[in-house]
C-alpha cells in the first residue's frame, strides 16, 4: 500500500462508531532512541545540539507535553549518554541491549513496557526526529480515541509520516516484526488504517545525515 492508498483524515474528527476507544484508555508515548546512527558518521546524532538541546531531549519533551499517560524511552547504543540526556524528563527508561539487531528489536521492548503499564494504545516517535510539534502528537491521540481507526500515521500534506500510533490489537505484530521496517507493514495491512493530517512538516524531518542536520 503506497502513501497514496491511506485513507487521509483531517481534524476535526467525527466520531467513528463501533470502535471508539474508551475515555479511560491509556497511552503510552515510546521514544525509539537505541540506535547506533552509523549514517551521521563518528558523532551520536541523537546527542547532537540543536537550539542547545540533544536532538532526542527535544523529542522527549514534545511527548512529555503533549496528551500522552506516560513517556517510555528506548535506549541501546551510547546508553548512559542518551539516558543522561533525557535525566530531567519524568520517563521510564528500558534498555534494548539487542538494538544491532535492528529498529524491531527496540519496538519490541517498547511493546513490552506498553504491556508492563497496560497501555490500550502506543505512540512510537523515533529520536531524530526533534521538529515535530506537539499538537501532532495530540492529533494522532484525539484521532485515535474518536475511532478513526487502530493503526494511524501522522501526515503532511498527504505524505505520511511519524510518529505514528497502534492500538492494542496490533501488540502481537509488533512484537514479532523484525529488521529495521518497525510497523510501516502493519501500516499497509490494516485495512482502517489511515494518515492524520497535521500541517506539520516537522513529522517529515528526521536526521540521518549532517547535512540533514545542516538543514534542520
Amino acid at each position: 500500500m503506497g502513501t497514496g492508498d491511506f485513507r487521509i483524515v483531517e481534524p476535526p474528527f467525527s466520531e467513528q462508531s463501533g470502535h471508539m476507544a474508551d475515555d479511560q484508555s491509556t497511552v503510552i508515548g515510546v521514544v525509539l532512541a537505541a540506535g547506533r546512527s552509523s549514517r551521521f558518521g563518528e558523532k551520536n546524532k541523537l546527542l547532537t545540539e540543536w537550539m542547545d538541546t540533544p536532538l532526542v531531549s527535544h523529542v522527549v519533551d514534545n511527548l512529555s507535553q503533549s496528551v500522552v499517560d506516560k513517556v517510555v524511552v528506548v535506549v541501546g547504543y551510547d546508553a548512559k549518554r542518551v539516558q543522561a540526556a533525557v535525566s530531567g524528563f519524568e520517563v521510564t527508561i528500558v534498555n534494548n541491549q539487542k538494538y544491532a539487531a535492528g529498529q524491531a528489536t527496540s519496538v519490541r521492548r517498547g511493546v513490552e513496557a506498553a504491556r508492563t503499564h497496560e497501555a490500550d494504545a502506543i505512540v512510537f516517535a523515533l529520536g531524530d526526529m526533534p521538529a515535530v510539534d506537539t499538537e501532532s502528537i495530540d492529533l494522532l491521540v484525539s484521532a485515535y480515541y474518536a475511532g478513526v481507526g487502530y493503526a494511524l500515521a501522522t501526515a503532511f500534506e498527504g505524505n505520511r509520516g511519524n510518529p505514528v500510533l497502534f492500538a492494542r490489537r496490533h501488540f502481537d505484530a509488533l512484537a514479532n516484526i523484525t529488521g529495521d521496517t518497525g510497523g510501516r507493514g502493519i501500516l499497509r495491512n490494516d485495512d482502517r488504517a489511515a494518515l492524520v493530517e497535521t500541517g506539520d512538516r516537522g513529522v517529515l524531518i528526521d536526521v540521518d545525515s549532517l547535512k540533514d542536520m545542516e538543514k534542520l
